[in-house]
C-alpha cells in the first residue's frame, strides 16, 4: 500500500485541535509571562536576597538560556518527535520554577533561572511546530492568532503579576507556573499521543550546537554587559565581540558540512524564509525592545505603581489580541499572508512616531490611543511571518524552520533591549547633565546637599518610588529628561521600523497551502529550484 502526501498530515477533530491548543497556549503563556514577570519584581527580590552587582543577571540568565536553545529544540523535534521533547521542555521549566521560588541567595536565583530559560525555548518554538503538524497552513492563522493573545496577555499580565506578588511574597512568581505547567502537560501528553512520529535515522551535530550556544552566549553578553558592567571599549566587551563572531563563523562552516545540521543553511536559498527570518530579527528589535520602556514612562512620569502600570497596559493588550485573531481568520480565509506584515510594520512606525510625542503632560487618554496603535501592528506581524517561513519549508524540516524563526525574532528583541537601552542611558545621562544643575540651584542649601548625598542625577531609572520621592524641581527635571531620551529610543525604532516595512515588501506572495486549489496541503512555492511538495512526496515515500 502505498501512503499519499495527504496521509502524512495527521488528522485531528476540531475539538481535539483546540484542546491541543490549550496545553500548547498554556505552555507559550509559561515562557512568555516569565520574560516579564520578573522585573518589576527584582527590587524586592534583591532586597531580601542581596547581591545587587548580580541584579542584570536575574534577566540576562533566561534570556541567554531561552534564546541559545530555541534552535536546538526544533532540530530535537525533528529528529525525536514533537511530545518527548515538548513535555521535556515543561517539566525543564517546571522544575527550574519550583527551584527559583526556593531559592535563599541570589547565585542559586541566577542558575534556577537558566534552568527555566532552557525549558523556555522549547515552549516558544515547539507550540507553533506542533500545530503545524496537524493544521495545513491555509487553516493555520485562525490557530496560530491565538498564539498572538496570548503574548499580548503576558505583555501585561508580567508586569500586573509580578507587581502584585512583589507587594506580596515574590516567591509566587515562579510557584504560580507549577499548576500551569501540569495543566500543559496532562493535556499536551493525552492529545499528541494521536500524531503520529515516524522515527528515521539521524546523527546529532554536538559540535555545532555547542558552537551555536557558545557564539549566541558571548554576543548576548557583550550586548548586556556593555555600557553597564564594562565600557563598551574595554578589552572584556570587544573580546565577547570576536568570540561571538569567530564562533558564529565556525557554527555556519559546521553546518554546511555535516548531514543532520541544527540549522540547515539550504533553507535559506529560499526567498521567503530568508526574508520572513530577516523582517522576524527586525521587528523582534523594535517590538522587544521598545515597549519595555512604556511602563517605565507610566511609573516615572505618570507615578503608577509596578501593579497599575500593568492595568494601564491593557489598551496595547486588546490591541494585540483582537489584531492577531481577526488577522489570523482573515490569513486563512484569504490564502495570502504577506500583506498582514507589511500592514504591521507601517502601524509600527507610525505608533514610534506617536510615541515620540509623549511629553510629561501628556493624557493617559492620549498614550492609552498610541499603546493600542502599537498593539495593533504587533497583532499583525507576530504570527503572519511564522506562518510565512512554515509555509515555505517542507514537512521534514519544519520543526527545524519554525524554531529559526522563534530564535531570530527572539535574537533581534535580545539586541533591541541591549542596544536601545544604551541608546536611553547615554542620552539620559548627557540630557541630565544639561538639567540638574538649575534644578538642584532651586533648593535650599541643607536641600541641595541631601539631594547629592542620595545620589542627585546619578538615581537609577529603574527606581520610580525614589525619584518621585525627590524634590519637585529635581523630579521635574529627571522627568523631563527621561521623556526627552524616550523620544530618541522610539525616533529609532521608528527608523529600524522602515527598515522592517521594506524587507516585508520584499516578501514573495505565496499562496498558503491547503487551499481549495491545494487541497492536498502540497506546497505552491518553487523558490529555491526545490519545491517543498517534492519534499513532502518523499517523505511520503519513506513511510510506505
Amino acid at each position: 500500500m502505498t501512503t499519499t502526501v495527504a496521509d502524512v498530515q495527521p488528522k485531528l477533530s476540531h475539538r481535539q485541535i483546540l484542546v491541543l491548543m490549550v496545553g500548547l497556549m498554556t505552555g507559550m503563556l509559561l515562557a512568555a509571562l516569565d520574560q516579564t514577570i520578573v522585573g518589576t519584581a527584582l527590587p524586592t527580590i534583591v532586597g531580601e536576597l542581596g547581591g545587587i552587582n548580580h541584579y542584570s543577571w536575574v534577566v540576562t540568565a533566561y534570556l541567554l538560556a531561552s534564546t541559545a536553545s530555541t534552535p536546538l529544540y526544533g532540530k530535537m523535534a525533528d529528529l525525536y518527535g514533537r511530545r518527548p521533547v515538548f513535555l521535556f521542555s515543561i517539566v525543564t521549566f517546571l522544575i527550574g520554577s519550583l527551584l527559583a521560588g526556593m531559592s535563599q541567595d541570589m547565585l542559586q536565583l541566577i542558575i534556577t533561572r537558566g534552568i527555566q530559560g532552557i525549558g523556555a525555548g522549547g515552549l516558544m518554538t515547539l507550540a507553533f511546530t506542533i500545530i503545524s503538524d496537524v493544521v495545513s497552513p491555509r487553516e493555520r492563522g485562525r490557530y496560530q492568532g491565538l498564539f498572538g493573545a496570548v503574548f499580548g496577555l503576558s505583555s501585561v499580565a508580567g508586569p500586573l503579576v509580578g507587581g502584585y506578588f512583589a507587594e506580596h511574597n515574590w516567591r509566587w512568581i515562579f510557584y504560580i507556573n507549577v499548576p500551569l505547567a501540569i495543566l500543559a502537560i496532562v493535556v499536551c501528553y493525552r492529545v499528541m499521543r494521536l500524531i503520529p512520529f515516524q522515527r528515521r535515522e539521524h546523527a546529532i551535530d554536538w559540535i555545532g550546537a555547542g558552537l551555536l550556544v557558545a557564539g549566541v552566549s558571548c554576543l548576548l553578553l557583550a550586548l548586556s554587559w556593555g555600557g553597564n558592567e564594562y565600557a563598551w571599549g574595554s578589552p572584556t566587551i570587544i573580546g565577547l565581540f570576536v568570540a561571538g563572531a569567530v564562533l558564529s563563523v565556525l557554527f555556519l562552516l559546521q553546518e554546511g558540512r555535516v548531514a543532520e545540521p541544527i540549522l540547515p543553511l539550504g533553507l535559506f536559498r529560499s526567498p521567503t524564509f530568508a526574508l520572513a527570518n530577516l523582517a522576524g530579527f527586525v521587528l523582534g528589535l523594535v517590538m522587544f525592545g521598545s515597549i519595555i520602556f512604556i511602563p517605565l514612562y507610566l511609573q516615572i512620569v505618570k507615578g503608577a505603581s509596578p501593579t497599575r502600570s500593568g492595568m494601564l497596559m491593557l489598551p496595547m493588550m486588546a490591541g494585540i489580541i483582537v489584531t492577531s485573531i481577526l488577522s489570523g481568520r482573515a490569513m486563512s480565509k484569504m490564502g495570502r499572508y504577506k500583506w498582514f506584515p507589511v500592514a504591521g510594520s507601517v502601524v509600527l512606525f507610525v505608533g514610534m512616531l506617536l510615541f515620540t510625542q509623549l511629553q510629561v503632560d501628556t493624557s493617559l487618554w492620549i498614550a492609552f490611543i498610541y499603546m493600542v496603535v502599537i498593539g495593533v501592528g504587533l497583532g499583525l506581524c507576530m504570527q503572519s511571518l511564522i506562518l510565512a517561513v512554515q509555509n515555505a519549508v517542507s514537512v521534514k524540516d519544519l520543526g527545524a524552520g519554525t524554531s529559526a524563526a522563534t530564535f531570530f525574532r527572539s535574537l533581534g528583541g535580545s539586541f533591541g533591549v541591549a542596544i536601545l537601552g544604551t541608546v536611553l542611558s547615554t542620552r539620559l545621562t548627557s540630557t541630565l547633565a544639561e538639567r540638574m544643575p538649575a534644578a538642584i540651584a532651586q533648593l535650599p542649601p541643607a536641600q541641595a546637599q541631601q539631594v547629592a548625598a542620595e545620589g542627585g542625577a546619578n538615581i537609577s531609572i529603574n527606581e520610580p518610588s525614589r525619584i518621585l520621592a525627590l524634590p519637585a524641581p529635581v523630579r521635574d527635571a529627571i522627568q523631563a529628561a527621561f521623556v526627552d531620551s524616550l523620544h530618541t529610543v522610539f525616533l529609532v525604532t521608528g527608523l529600524v521600523a522602515i527598515v522592517a516595512i521594506v524587507v516585508t515588501v520584499a516578501l514573495p506572495d505565496r499562496e498558503l497551502r491547503g487551499g481549495p486549489a491545494d487541497p492536498s496541503g502540497k506546497s505552491l512555492e518553487d523558490e529555491s529550484g526545490d519545491e517543498a511538495a517534492t519534499d513532502m512526496e518523499a517523505k511520503a515515500q519513506t513511510m510506505i
